[in-house]
């Protein structure tokens, strides 16, 4: 028992000796001069980048809403598009957007089960605008990029044909596209809750 007594009191002692010798300071005017010497002399910039010019920004600036803003001008329409689909898509997504092997962009029959479940551009997609978004940033994927916006008109023009949800010889223009209403748009509805995904 006497031995459990003097170690708790010699541990209190040695703690109020180290504390003594420790120098305070005014808790007021606490001073942190440590810094590290800079022995390697670091510039001040390393000059990575440049100034990029407004001409620069503009061509990769090319996002497009729902609502159209920010679709350019040009027009298309489906007729030509299927010829240019079999010139820069077939290869990706078969002759007409459901064989593949790359994405099925077409729904096609869909009398059978299996077909319901595949997500394209006729049941899925809320926006038509996406379409063209999508395929003049993205397409073809060997040279994304290199359609003209007229060729993106035309070709989005004919997988919205080939979905059923245009007639062939509509024009599509940066007025008549955002008007198409997707089928699957009102799967897609805001999500009030403060803390969660702004779509559900």
């Amino acid at each position: 028992m006497l031995v459990n007594t003097i170690k708790p009191f010699l541990l209190a002692a040695a703690s109020a000796t180290f504390l003594a010798t420790v120098p305070h300071t005014d808790p007021g005017t606490v001073s942190f001069e440590t810094r590290r010497t800079d022995t390697l002399h670091y510039p001040e910039r390393f000059g990575f980048g440049k100034p990029v010019s407004a001409e620069k920004i503009a061509a990769i600036d090319i996002d497009v809403r729902p609502d159209g803003k920010g679709l350019p001008a040009g027009k298309g329409n489906a007729v030509i598009g299927k010829q240019i689909y079999a010139v820069k898509c077939s290869a990706c997504h078969g002759a007409s957007g459901t064989e593949g092997p790359n994405d099925r962009l077409v729904l096609g029959d869909t009398t059978s089960a299996k077909n319901r479940r595949v997500k394209t551009i006729g049941n899925y997609w809320p926006y038509a605008t996406t379409v063209f978004d999508y395929v003049r940033r993205a397409m073809p994927f060997n040279q994304p990029g290199s359609l003209t916006d007229e060729e993106v008109y035309s070709l989005t023009a004919y997988l919205l044909h080939a979905n059923g949800l245009i007639s062939e010889k509509t024009e599509l223009n940066a007025s008549t596209l955002p008007k198409i209403v997707m089928p699957a748009k009102k799967y897609f509805v805001p999500d009030d809750r403060e803390d969660g995904p702004v779509v559900k």
